[in-house]
């Protein structure tokens, strides 16, 4: 059992305030899911030709600017580096692919959140109550957010195993159930060069979707094969850089709720975290059908 939420700005003021408007929501699923939490906002694109990447460190003294000084002189950096607790933001004037190499060779112990334009990945094991506020997520801004809270099942509860996931630019997952053919989907996909940091099914999951997106798949693609081969029970949501989507399995036993305002698009396990939006009350509800795909983009909206 775990907690999902998830808000599309379709205003201005939203992308604005929402941290302050998911944080309540991500609180409301803590009891679904009480050893982790995570966040992915979608926010301040980087230019063409840089990658913003989000990085973890254990030692919440690690010297990040020794890090971006490093890569400054190797690669191209930006000179700012923003810190949320044990995790930075570090925008590197070079692709992902030479990024992420140059961070594994110099700083082996650094773990990659996340790398694209616009993506952030902010994840912690605890509760989700304190990792709201350690990393102070009502204060940030962007177009769109998804968010987890983890009750942990078929792997131990460590940061790198919390939600999102990330293993393609831009892309995340977070998902409520569980897959029984992860171990083989795993095997297959280490042939076909995905790497993984833990057992989290989840992982495989994503790792699956950016595989299918690599082999040229739009996201309807990537939804209808997951359908025919990922199996297991499941609600994901699934971020990219326009945007997030929501699918359920076929048999659809996870739960979900959707609502829509013409300020926002908002998705959670449960009703209860999308009524602390502002206008809730009037919004238009529902529960996604099994095997659909519903999707919001910022050009589509």
């Amino acid at each position: 059992m775990c907690g999902i939420v998830g808000l599309f700005a379709k205003t201005p003021e939203v992308e604005a305030n929402l941290g302050a408007l998911l944080a309540p929501m991500l609180h409301a699923m803590s009891d679904r899911g009480p050893d982790s939490a995570g966040v992915a906002f979608y926010r301040n694109p980087v230019a063409d030709g840089q990658t913003k990447l989000t990085l973890q460190h254990d030692d919440p003294r690690f010297d990040w600017d020794a890090l971006r000084q490093g890569m400054q002189d190797a690669i191209g950096a930006d000179r700012a580096v923003e810190r949320r607790a044990n995790h930075a933001v570090v925008v590197a004037h070079a692709d992902a692919a030479r990024a992420e190499s140059w961070v594994e060779e110099f700083f082996p112990d650094v773990k990659i959140m996340s790398a694209g334009a616009a993506i952030e990945i902010y994840k912690e094991t605890g509760r989700p109550e304190a990792f709201i506020e350690t990393f102070d997520i009502q204060g940030l801004s962007g177009t769109h957010a998804l968010g987890h809270t983890r009750m942990a099942t078929e792997s131990k509860v460590t940061t790198a195993g919390s939600h999102p996931f990330s293993t393609g630019l831009d892309l995340c997952l977070v998902h409520n159930g569980s897959l029984s053919n992860h171990n083989g989907l795993r095997r297959m996909l280490r042939r076909e060069g995905v790497r993984f940091q833990t057992e989290n099914d989840t992982e495989v999951a994503a790792g699956y979707m950016m595989w299918r997106q690599r082999e040229g798949d739009a996201l309807q693609q990537v939804v209808d094969h997951c359908i025919e081969d990922l199996d297991g029970f499941y609600t994901f949501l699934i971020g990219t850089r326009d945007g997030f989507a929501v699918v359920r399995d076929p048999i659809a036993c996870k739960p979900a709720v959707l609502a829509e305002t013409e300020d926002w698009v908002a998705m959670s396990s449960e009703y209860r975290s999308i009524a602390t939006l502002p206008g809730a009350e009037s919004a238009t509800t529902w529960e996604p059908a099994p095997a659909t795909l519903y999707m919001w983009e910022k050009e589509r909206v």
